[in-house]
């Protein structure tokens, strides 16, 4: 539910706007970026609803199982249809296991583990201090990413808004501090696991949505595994919740990806990257208006809060929009 999770081969140049022919064609055929942009938003916003959702009748590990698979299904399809081969090599299948379990299987899990006893309003903007984790790890694992006084302000902001979203002068009363510690734990895996593809995964032959779908294929056989040790199989299967599941797995996980990989390409990782800062918006706004959560004014104050110092910690001199 942000960033693509695998490091991007070299893509083929964004074709100009202005081009005409067979290329102009084809760009005409497909939506504008801007309306999958909201697609995208409203796609991963409403991810946290479908686990409150998938929880209700399915086991937190089980509805990260649905998630993998069906997310695997996804990607798979559009590689058979591209006539695309999966990546290849012990090597890169292990590094593949290692950052499924930390982009995928970890984070997944721990999301559907907090939904338990966290409202998924609160889940989605937790996922938004991803930004910030990341912030605050890159500054000790990447040595090319130099700290900066508005980065670190960044910082210090965004997790001012976490408390202000907790309420800390309350003493945090009335937040189920189990729950929030495994979302906030889930945000952490994403910029680990981001930090270690880098690390090992950068310039691996294979397209984005290649690494992608053999990452969630690992992923899968790893929840299969766990879910058959530590849960019992179901033994009925509601229709809401097993759809609910089925489309945060195709939609959330497979089509998204494949979506923002495509964005990436055509106007550029930053611009696609702001997708990030409407996911809590969204997931507040389905929480309130679909579950009936309730929603205090800290909530919406804590979440801009988070939400500004995440966007100052992204930002580095020079940084530009598309063209």
């Amino acid at each position: 539910m942000s960033a693509p999770t695998t490091p991007r081969p070299t893509l083929s140049p964004t074709v100009p706007r202005t081009t005409t022919g067979t290329a102009g064609t084809r760009r005409g055929l497909i939506l504008d970026w801007r309306v999958r942009f909201a697609i995208l938003s409203v796609v991963w916003g409403f991810s946290f609803l479908l686990i409150k959702v998938g929880t209700e009748a399915y086991a937190p590990f089980q509805v990260a199982l649905g998630r993998v698979l069906f997310g695997a299904l996804a990607l798979v399809s559009v590689l058979l249809v591209r006539r695309e081969p999966l990546p290849r090599g012990l090597r890169t299948w292990g590094h593949l296991g290692v950052a499924a379990l930390l982009l995928n299987t970890a984070p997944f899990s721990l999301f559907a583990y907090a939904e338990l006893s966290i409202p998924s309003s609160l889940a989605g903007i937790c996922n938004a201090t991803s930004p910030l984790w990341g912030m605050a790890l890159s500054l000790v694992a990447l040595s090319e990413d130099r700290p900066t006084r508005r980065r670190v302000a960044g910082l210090g902001l965004g997790f001012l808004g976490v408390l202000t979203v907790l309420g800390a002068w309350q003493g945090f009363s009335g937040v189920d501090a189990k729950g929030t510690a495994f979302a906030l734990l889930a945000s952490l895996c994403y910029p680990v696991g981001w930090i270690y593809v880098r690390r090992t995964l950068a310039g691996t032959p294979g397209s984005p949505v290649a690494l992608t779908g053999g990452q969630l294929m690992v992923s899968t056989l790893q929840l299969a595994l766990v879910s058959a040790l530590f849960t019992a199989a179901p033994t009925s299967f509601p229709l809401w919740p097993t759809l609910s599941v089925i489309a945060l797995g195709a939609l959330g996980t497979g089509m998204a990806l494949q979506m923002q990989y495509g964005l990436v390409s055509e106007i550029g990782p930053t611009t696609a990257q702001m997708v990030t800062y409407f996911i809590p918006v969204i997931a507040t706004t389905a929480g309130v208006l679909v579950l009936g959560e309730q929603l205090h004014w800290n909530t919406p104050v804590g979440a801009a809060i988070v939400l500004a110092g995440a966007a100052l910690t992204q930002t580095r001199p020079g940084a530009r929009g598309p063209a």
